[in-house]
């Protein structure tokens, strides 16, 4: 049964792959069996099957995936594509002639600005990359540098939307929801779409919101810091009355919920008590990077006692997929001191340098634990800056043309994608909307962005709207 069935009918695939804690369930159910059927005894055999037949529970995907998790790496405030990935020595002499420049509220001439940055070549494949980011050289050869990425709107608010959730406008579902609910998680125990963000960007939890999916799929925020999680440490001493409360405490739930009709939000606050529930178990370890070499923390420079930096977040990133959370989302910086560099492009430097090495780690650390091949990282902004200055040293918000990185399962490394102009001003080759940048990551996610659609308000709505299209080329 397609995903496209499953929405029309509201129906559930009849064979879901059995979960680590299947034993515990399966017991459940034939001690009621034994006990009789009591209403209580119900309650316990309808909540030992509630995950194998849940909202969250893994679903077949349309076609074959290349990639089983996402790492989703957004950069606020919209770097610059002629500074980072996208070198433009003609800009550099041209500097200081004026040009017609576009902005928000019509065209006006402005003086362009080379880049104050260097860039080398890196990798067998030779690609261009800044001196900001030598560590991401490193790994250039993994890379697809999409150089052709285009978006509809130059205001913050409204870019940081549409690169979450296709829509500039009208907020609608995240990415990373969309996915949770096409794929489910094959862990329980963890949230199937997770978002580490130590301040919120603009649009605020807008961009990891469920919208008018069910609301199991939402995005979970974790904080970086001494609680990310608040409240998972367990009151009740014994771990058997522990269980013994949460399974009655289910039972009157679900009593509570049939009373009202099984409204949605009900349930999906129900159903998250049983993934908090998991989480007590399952997230203090997946967040604790004590456990993890010394090595490896140098490898993604984290610190004694860190449980805050961007490295830190990267390196929970990786053990987080590698314990089966379909989607993480990194957030870097919030609506504040981010990448918006209309003052000096000079802030660029300190920017990079917080995220640069933890990224290539990241990548590195993947590859050699084998889990590149089925992990997709996904590295972007909301949109560009201008090749030209408002004031000599900055640039302001460029939506015609930006980049973007693709990395892991299914892309084809050492690759560039799309051609902007000898000034970096307009797309002259293989131009990318952000609809076809969703597009290709659901397909590699094993998903045809055509069919993974959720009748609402009597039309049936997508991440791509009626838009997008796969960028056969990065494909590997």
């Amino acid at each position: 049964m397609t995903i496209r069935n499953r929405v029309a009918t509201g129906g559930r695939p009849v064979e879901v792959p059995a979960s680590p804690s299947s034993g515990r369930r399966d017991f459940l159910r034939k001690a009621c069996g034994v006990v009789g059927g009591s209403t209580w005894c119900g309650g316990w055999a309808r909540a030992a099957g509630a995950y194998d037949s849940g909202p969250l529970a893994p679903r077949p995907s349309h076609f074959e995936p290349r990639a089983r998790n996402l790492i989703f790496i957004f950069l606020t405030g919209g770097f610059s594509h002629v500074d980072t990935f996208d070198p433009k020595p003609e800009l550099n002499r041209c500097d200081g002639q004026d040009v017609p420049a576009k902005q928000l509220r019509g065209t006006f001439r402005h003086p362009l600005m080379g880049s104050p940055f260097s860039f080398n070549r890196y990798g067998e494949s030779g690609i261009s990359i800044s001196e900001l980011f030598p560590h991401l050289g490193s790994v250039a050869d993994e890379l697809c540098v999409i150089r052709s990425l285009h978006t509809d709107i130059v205001e913050h608010f409204q870019a940081v939307l549409a690169m979450h959730t296709g829509s500039a406008t009208v907020p609608m579902p995240s990415l990373g929801t969309w996915i949770s609910y096409g794929l489910g998680t094959p862990n329980g125990n963890l949230p199937s779409y997770v978002v580490l963000a130590e301040r919120l960007p603009y649009a605020g939890s807008q961009v990891f919101a469920n919208g008018f999916l069910p609301p199991e799929h939402q995005g979970v925020r974790v904080m970086p810091g001494n609680e990310p999680i608040p409240n998972l440490a367990p009151v009740v001493r014994s771990m058997r009355l522990h269980d013994l409360e949460q399974m009655l405490l289910r039972e009157a739930n679900i009593q509570h919920a049939e009373a009202r009709d099984n409204d949605p939000i009900l349930r999906a606050r129900t159903a998250s008590f049983g993934t908090a529930r998991g989480m007590m178990r399952a997230a203090p370890e997946a967040m604790d990077v004590r456990h993890e070499s010394p090595a490896v923390r140098e490898l993604y420079g984290v610190q004694e006692n860190d449980n805050q930096s961007f490295a830190w977040q990267c390196l929970v990133s990786r053990r987080l997929v590698e314990r089966g959370v379909r989607v993480v989302e990194l957030i870097d910086s919030g609506s504040n001191a981010n990448w918006d560099s209309h003052g000096n492009m000079l802030d660029h430097r300190p920017k990079a340098r917080r995220v640069d090495q933890p990224i290539a780690a990241l990548i590195k650390d993947l590859r050699r634990r084998g889990l590149l091949d089925e992990t997709l990282i996904a590295i972007c902004t909301e949109f560009g800056r201008t090749p030209w200055s408002d004031n000599g040293k900055g640039r302001n918000h460029y939506a015609a043309a930006f980049s973007s990185l693709l990395a892991g399962a299914g892309v084809r490394g050492g690759t560039t994608y799309g051609k902007t102009d000898a000034l970096g001003m307009e797309i002259v080759d293989e131009p990318c909307h952000v609809h076809d940048y969703h597009a290709t990551i659901l397909h590699l996610m094993g998903i045809d962005h055509t069919r993974l659609t959720y009748r609402f308000a009597g039309r049936d709505f997508r991440l791509t709207d009626v838009y997008g299209r796969v960028l056969q080329r990065i494909l590997a």
